[in-house]
């Protein structure tokens, strides 16, 4: 799996755990010659995963909606650059591009991103799964509420077949692989 899609927060504000987990994985990827597919904003941790990805000699995509540009919230980093028009063609784009996906934490906009993979997997237009990167824990309590979703059986599949979890790097690098 070459093209790593990773959808993540863009806040500058968060705790510093989750900059340096984030840091890991950007050089690890470097390193390992893997291309980034990611939001393209130059802020949060998308710009971290976008920085150490390039210091580590990896490639970077980035599919950047009209509203980042029009608020000058661009990343310089990236090689490649794909337009989009708003966010519901960037996760499309974002999916395409990408071998596997990753869900660094993230707000609102992580999680929609998450349920658009996990919902379009779910009808068949893929079959790629989201790994959940559970630093400290950041996701147990949405896999939790997954969990009560099958088991009130809201799902027609256990929806576990469409995401897995990481709860440290070592793990998540076993899923990538």
């Amino acid at each position: 799996m070459d093209r790593i899609g990773i959808f993540c927060s863009a806040s500058q504000t968060i705790d510093d755990v989750y900059f340096q987990k984030t840091k890991e994985l950007g050089i690890w990827m470097g390193e390992q010659g893997k291309t980034l597919v990611y939001g393209g904003a130059n802020m949060g941790l998308m710009e971290c995963v976008a920085q150490t990805v390039k210091q580590g000699g990896g490639n970077i995509i980035g599919v950047v909606p009209s509203k980042l540009e029009e608020n000058e919230k661009v990343s310089l980093l990236p090689d490649k650059f794909l337009h989009t028009r708003n966010l519901s063609d960037r996760k499309d784009i974002m999916l395409e591009e990408s071998d596997v996906m990753i869900a660094l934490p993230g707000g609102i906009g992580t999680l929609d991103e998450v349920f658009h993979v996990m919902a379009s997997a779910s009808i068949g237009y893929h079959s790629k799964k989201i790994i959940f990167y559970n630093i400290n824990g950041f996701y147990n309590e949405l896999l939790t509420i997954l969990k009560m979703f099958e088991d009130k059986q809201f799902t027609r599949h256990k929806l576990s077949h469409y995401y897995d979890v990481a709860n440290n790097f070592n793990e998540l690098k076993n899923l990538i692989k």
